[in-house]
């Protein structure tokens, strides 16, 4: 309707622009989805709680998107030399590749990195002699690396058991930023964790509700994990 009312103004049809100060409605801005921590952990307890090599490395993978922000890619993409589990009592890390090949160092909080020592000790060499020669830290049934469609497929069927909806690999990415600034983390090192580019897409999780996040700590089970934690 406004290219109409401009078209006939351009061709004398028209004396005035009966349109000419309306402008479109502006896009929502939409945040990004963050679940409560309660739900991580609900979500993760639901990837099992058994010895099988499968439900070590569906735990770890799971601790490793949530623990550390990874995107599902720069999780899958995980070799072995890219992790330091650390000690009893140590600290560990992961070295992730991002957009761009950007490397970085994201340090593992306790439940990361209990569930990849876990991982490693327990449950990956019973997998890795299928195919020896792979060093990717996921691993699949056959002993190849884990692909992305495989992660969401470990995620989803997590979520399924644990009863929630839309929870999506990012949606960790997204929680584990949010938790991180609702506890009174620092937006750039945030952006660092994360790997952004600008501190501008970080700055994006300092407007979900807070107030929401709040209630959700609230509602957690005393001691219960932050991403640092």
């Amino acid at each position: 309707m406004r290219g109409l009312h401009r078209f006939a103004l351009r061709e004398g049809l028209a004396a005035h622009d009966p349109a000419g100060g309306v402008h479109p409605p502006t896009r929502p801005h939409h945040l990004p989805r963050a679940i409560g921590v309660a739900d991580v952990e609900r979500l993760i307890a639901a990837a099992g709680a058994g010895d099988a090599p499968l439900t070590h490395r569906n735990r770890a993978l799971l601790e490793v998107l949530y623990g550390t922000g990874a995107r599902i890619s720069e999780a899958v993409g995980l070799a072995v030399d890219d992790v330091e589990a650390g000690g009893e009592a140590g600290a560990g890390h992961v070295r992730l590749r991002g957009k761009g090949g950007r490397a970085r160092v994201v340090p593992l909080g306790r439940y990361a990195r209990e569930a990849l020592r876990a991982y490693l000790h327990r449950a990956r060499p019973l997998i890795s002699p299928r195919a020896p020669e792979t060093r990717a830290l996921f691993l699949n049934a056959r002993g190849g690396r884990l692909t992305r469609q495989g992660a969401w497929e470990v995620l989803r069927s997590a979520a399924e058991r644990a009863g929630l909806q839309g929870v999506s690999p990012h949606m960790l990415r997204h929680s584990f930023a949010t938790h991180l600034l609702d506890g009174g983390a620092d937006v750039r090192v945030v952006q660092e964790l994360l790997g952004h580019a600008s501190v501008t897409t970080t700055q994006v999780y300092t407007l979900v509700g807070v107030d929401g996040l709040r209630d959700a700590y609230a509602a957690a089970p005393p001691g219960a994990r932050h991403p640092t934690s």
